[in-house]
């Protein structure tokens, strides 16, 4: 093969690793699992009660709201990427045992939950919800938790309400530094989407603890440090939880004893 025609295979091949990066990227970024019909029940250990949310762009979001007989407050959970609410009940039961209430809501097209993913509408669902909470609770007994994925929608929430806290774990800065952490030579300009954390947090009055392992190898330990840099609030704190991964931060004494002091305060 001469070099001419290396060059138009190369080209070629680059062309559609293109093409399939840009109109398949939302299954790639969104790892939503199949979806749930609205009639299948959902089966838990704790008490909880499953909601439905309308958006002003008349899709439904799907929640679940665990409770508790005499609450500190609620949690505000915003999921990672993968899997939808029957994967994820389980996962945010753990904080119930800190006295909160909490509320874990699927992103439009996972789950129960309707719509087609566009950044600004999911960010408008995700202030949809927050505002049916306000609806039953005070934002000063409010807390907004953000894992993975879901800290650009907990940050977007907070940088433009009061809740009492805003809480990270495994952030990213920007989709972009997201996507150069895993590949330094992908062709980020293809992205649709921005998720754009690193101006919103500008942006947050309430104190933000994040916590992060220096382990991950999902999403960057030390673009998270810089993330919460941008914030210069003195209340902020940056918890690095040693050996810990993306997945198992809930496991470490120091993550379990930081979130009880933020959750108490």
């Amino acid at each position: 093969m001469n070099l001419v025609n290396f060059l138009l295979v190369l080209i070629g091949i680059l062309v559609v690793s293109g093409f399939v990066l840009y109109y398949f990227q939302d299954k790639f970024i969104f790892i939503n699992g199949k979806r749930i019909h609205k009639s299948k029940p959902y089966q838990f250990a704790n008490s909880f009660k499953e909601v439905f949310i309308k958006t002003p762009n008349n899709n439904e979001i799907n929640a679940l709201h665990f409770t508790l007989l005499n609450p500190k407050g609620i949690v505000l959970f915003c999921h990672g990427n993968k899997g939808n609410l029957s994967k994820w009940g389980y996962r945010v039961s753990y904080l119930l045992a800190y006295n909160y209430e909490v509320l874990v809501f699927d992103y439009r097209s996972y789950g129960k939950s309707t719509g087609n993913f566009n950044e600004e509408a999911m960010y408008t669902d995700a202030e949809a919800v927050y505002n049916s909470i306000k609806k039953q609770y005070k934002e000063e007994n409010i807390v907004v938790y953000g894992y993975s994925l879901g800290g650009t929608f907990a940050t977007r929430i907070a940088s433009q309400n009061n809740p009492k806290e805003l809480v990270l774990e495994a952030p990213f800065y920007n989709l972009k530094k997201a996507v150069q952490y895993y590949s330094r030579i992908a062709p980020t300009f293809l992205l649709k989407y921005a998720f754009r954390t690193d101006k919103d947090i500008l942006n947050v009055t309430a104190p933000i603890t994040v916590f992060h392992g220096n382990q991950d190898k999902t999403t960057s330990f030390t673009q998270s440090k810089d993330l919460l840099k941008r914030n210069p609030s003195i209340q902020n704190q940056f918890v690095e939880v040693d050996t810990g991964t993306h997945h198992n931060l809930r496991d470490f004494p120091v993550y379990k004893d930081k979130l009880k002091e933020v959750l108490a305060r």
